[in-house]
Order: structure tokens, then sequence, then C-alpha cells
């Protein structure tokens, strides 16, 4: 399984990689193999605002439907729109293809995801 270091994880699965006041948000390599090919993702709309753990997107596969929630607070300024007509790009480099960007508004959020280490550890656990 492929765990980027210099990346953050949420326990439901997104990555998320900081560049300034910005995150940029995905699903990780864990969910994009328990989901499997993925044939459907939706969106969440520019200039909403979004809560840590709040949904932001419905991610479908030939195995399941999963809601995709925000790791952070503050105001989604991007989605990737290139996913709307090929979401198996998430299957292809889940990590170089984010979903959204929030600004955020409490950089602190950041200090609730795990590190990669910590991430891998908790993956190993599920998988017990």
């Amino acid at each position: 399984m492929n765990i980027p270091k210099d990346l953050y994880y949420s326990e439901e699965h997104e990555w998320v990689r900081v560049e300034e006041e910005k995150v940029y948000i995905g699903i990780t390599d864990y969910a994009q193999s328990q989901l499997g090919d993925i044939v459907f993702v939706e969106l969440p709309m520019v200039d909403e605002e979004v809560e840590v753990g709040g949904e932001v997107g419905v991610i479908e596969s030939v195995k399941a439907v999963s809601d995709m929630y925000s790791p952070v607070s503050g105001k989604i300024v991007e989605v990737n729109e290139e996913l709307e007509t090929s979401p198996e790009l998430l299957n292809e480099d889940c990590y170089q293809n984010f979903i959204l960007v929030v600004q955020m508004d409490n950089p602190d959020d950041i200090n609730e995801l795990m590190s990669a280490e910590k991430y891998e550890k908790y993956c190993s656990e599920l998988e017990d």
C-alpha cells in the first residue's frame, strides 16, 4: 500500500496536502483499493463552506457507494472537474488526482489528522 510521507490522513481515508492556507484533498490508496473500480464521483460546489467531518461528495464504485467527508473546515475554492468524466483517475493515481481544494478557516485542523506512520498503523489494525 502506497502511503506518501509528506501528507496527512483522516480516519475516513482521505489524504491532505497542505500548501500555505489551502489544502488539497483526495482519497488514499487504501480507500481506492477497497472501493475497487470507481465509476462516479459527485463533487461539491465551489464556494461552499464545509466543516470538519461535513459531507463533501460521493464516490461510487462497482462495489459500493461511499460518502466523502472534509478533514478540515473552510471554503471550497476548487474541485477536480476532470473526475466528472474520468472517475477512474482515482484508481490510476489517487495521490496525483485531488478531489477538492479547501481554503482553511482553522489551520489547527491539520493537528487532528494522522501522519503517514500513524495512518499505516491504523490501516493495518483495520486489516486484523
